[in-house]
């Protein structure tokens, strides 16, 4: 039992070394116009991501795995406890950009109240 408790915390910081923190924002729909698929549908559970990720244009595609840890401003509580959604990189957040990911609304809503608008979230690669 010893055993299987220490495995488990092990892989428990294995994933949170591996997590990245940062602002998440969100845009409205529609979803369709974005930098790397030009007009084509991308679904809603997609992110545009800042200079910090964009990696000129190598990070469409990439999926990320988002949670939010809390307010990014004056918002009280606006997380949803426990909830994540894995969204991929189908546009470019340009400067002045407010979050590390720019979440489509629908996957922001998964996570967080849209009220909020800004939070931290935790975010790894998929």
């Amino acid at each position: 039992m010893k055993i299987i408790m220490m495995l488990s915390l092990v892989i428990c910081f294995i994933s949170a070394a591996h997590a990245a923190q940062g602002n998440a924002v969100y845009y409205d729909p529609p979803y369709t116009k974005s930098a790397c698929y030009g007009n084509h549908d991308n679904g809603q559970m997609n992110t545009g991501v800042s200079d910090e990720l964009w990696d000129g244009g190598r990070a469409c595609g990439r999926s990320y795995k988002v949670q939010c840890v809390r307010a990014a401003n004056l918002a009280p509580h606006p997380c949803h406890d426990g909830a994540s959604v894995t969204v991929k990189v189908v546009d470019y957040c340009a400067k002045p950009c407010d979050g590390v990911l720019n979440l489509a609304k629908d996957a922001f809503a998964v996570i967080a109240d849209t009220k909020a608008g800004n939070v931290v979230v935790d975010y790894t690669p998929v």
